[in-house]
């Protein structure tokens, strides 16, 4: 028999930790139904495109969608005339499918996230994000401003008021597909309550920095297609989402042991930049993908003893401010802290069979409190599942094995998980660094950066090491480490002269410069 725990005992996902659920999330997803979440500020709401043929999106329905503005609309052509073409385009460019390719099961799950809008036409079960959206609008409310720039930028082409397209507005021709899908369907809004309106970031300048890296790439808008600007978003929402949940991963056993939110974050990771499952610094780089996974044992109990004393406390989960009541309350209980536990773990045991209570019993024979006791109850059942599932998330949120990560495992056992930084991720960071800010005229200029500098700036910002000559866990370094920042410094050149940015081929240190791509004057 299974140990049976109550509905409020076996929810793990905490609003105040982490607002996504511990499932693998699909990037396209995430933007998505981030924006329906500006669109309507922050709210899910019940939503129903009122025309039939939108209920349920297949490639059939939009094709038919298409044919019948052209009948109607003189500025369209061609697509009646070439269906095949026009169905290609659409399967290529403007809609995401799941299953693809099985004639059987192969269906629209949405409209690719090119615009804001793009969330009207989707198959809800099939565009799941499990709540990754929710998350990153949290985050981008750290700067309010930057929300709304981005929410300008995303929703470009389209007039709210009159609900049509913006004849003014210069759109790539995929923008300009989604736009003629869409605006037809009225969308019927039924407002929740749900609101994150007192959450704040339980690491805030995390936040604060996934805002300013955003605001970086929008001084871009101009110089840099669309498309491309879209995919950079994609991929700097994935990554501060990777460093965000790992940091919290790393860092929330921390706030509980200090009884506050505010700790040093002293997270950081080796990056393996060779492409080489067998290079010397792969170790260092495996070593530390280890680490983050071995902590998600201690990141599990952590979480569930917040969410055991906030029902203790009787706050909900809606305001940061009971948060710091919880660390509070772990750090220095209160008088009737024991006697709580005494008679919840009480309460749990009696809710048992025999045999249960038996093996329970077993299972905390060696904890000192009934509070560790009660804790290591809802561990023995649920650990294992949200173990699993917190792993699936770290594996997609840094994009495992794909250009645009930071993480890569081999096929074999010989070649675990290890930190890497893939080639797309790599130039998306590169063109954000080499911008600088001129506070006098308070704009953003482009301005060429050593290899040294780059370096260094990627591990002040981010936590990533790709040289760790002068790191302090490396002073006692020996001759194999050294050897191995070596070949990780060359291997990171070599990659800067694939995307361009690094061309150079002279050995003087003052020539070693990373040129930007796109020259923007102060």
């Amino acid at each position: 028999m299974a140990i049976k725990l109550t509905k409020d005992e076996s929810v793990f996902r905490n609003e105040l930790i982490y607002l996504g659920d511990a499932k693998a999330v699909n990037v396209d997803y995430t933007l998505l139904n981030l924006g329906l979440l500006l669109r309507f500020h922050g709210k899910r709401p019940k939503f129903r495109a009122q025309r039939q043929s939108y209920s349920s999106v297949d490639i059939n329905s939009l094709l038919k969608v298409i044919q019948g503005m052209e009948e109607t609309d003189k500025h369209l052509e061609g697509f009646i005339a070439h269906q095949e073409a026009a169905e290609m385009w659409l399967r290529a460019n403007l809609v995401n499918m799941v299953y693809r390719g099985n004639v059987e099961k192969e269906n629209v799950a949405s409209l690719r996230p090119i615009h804001l809008e793009s969330y009207r036409v989707r198959n809800a079960r099939h565009a799941r994000d499990y709540n990754s959206a929710d998350q990153v609008y949290m985050m981008l409310s750290a700067t309010l401003s930057l929300r709304d720039e981005l929410m300008k930028y995303l929703e470009e082409g389209w007039d709210q008021n009159s609900k049509k397209i913006a004849t003014s507005s210069k759109l790539d021709v995929d923008s300009l597909g989604i736009l003629l899908l869409i605006q037809k369907v009225n969308v019927s809004a039924l407002p929740q309550d749900q609101t994150f309106s007192r959450i704040r970031p339980i690491l805030q300048k995390q936040a604060e920095l996934c805002c300013d890296d955003i605001h970086r790439l929008l001084v871009y808008k101009r110089d840099i297609p669309r498309s491309v600007i879209i995919e950079y978003i994609k991929i700097l929402i994935t990554f501060h989402q990777s460093l965000y949940f790992q940091k919290v991963v790393h860092l929330l056993p921390e706030m509980i042991r200090q009884g506050k939110v505010d700790v040093e974050d002293n997270w950081n990771a080796v990056v393996d930049m060779t492409d080489n499952l067998e290079s010397k610094i792969s170790k260092l780089a495996i070593h530390d993908a280890e680490l983050v996974f071995n902590k998600l044992q201690e990141y599990i109990r952590s979480t569930y003893k917040v969410n055991t004393v906030l029902r203790k406390l009787n706050l909900d989960r809606s305001n940061s401010a009971n948060l710091d009541a919880v660390l509070l309350e772990l750090k220095q209980p209160s008088a009737d802290f024991e006697t709580y536990f005494q008679a919840r773990w009480a309460m749990l045991k009696e809710a048992q069979d025999d045999e249960d209570r038996q093996q329970l019993d077993d299972l905390t024979k060696y904890e000192d409190t009934y509070f560790e006791k009660y804790i290591q109850a809802l561990m023995s059942v649920r650990s294992s599942y949200q173990y699993r599932y917190s792993r699936d998330l770290i594996d997609s949120l840094t994009l495992k094995n794909e250009e645009r990560g930071m993480m890569a495992q081999g096929r074999s056992r010989r070649h675990p998980r290890r930190f890497v930084m893939g080639t797309r991720l790599l130039e998306t960071l590169v063109q954000l660094l080499v911008l600088q800010f001129d506070s006098n005229k308070n704009e953003f200029f482009t301005q060429a950066l050593s290899i040294e500098e780059l370096i260094q700036t990627i591990r002040d910002r981010y936590g990533l090491v790709i040289n760790g000559i002068g790191e302090e866990r490396f002073n006692d370094a020996d001759i194999q480490t050294v050897l191995a920042f070596r070949e990780n410094v060359e291997a990171f050149k070599k990659k800067l002269r694939q995307i361009g940015f690094y061309n150079n081929l002279s050995d003087a240190y003052i020539l070693q410069k990373v040129n930007p791509r796109y020259s923007i004057q102060p």
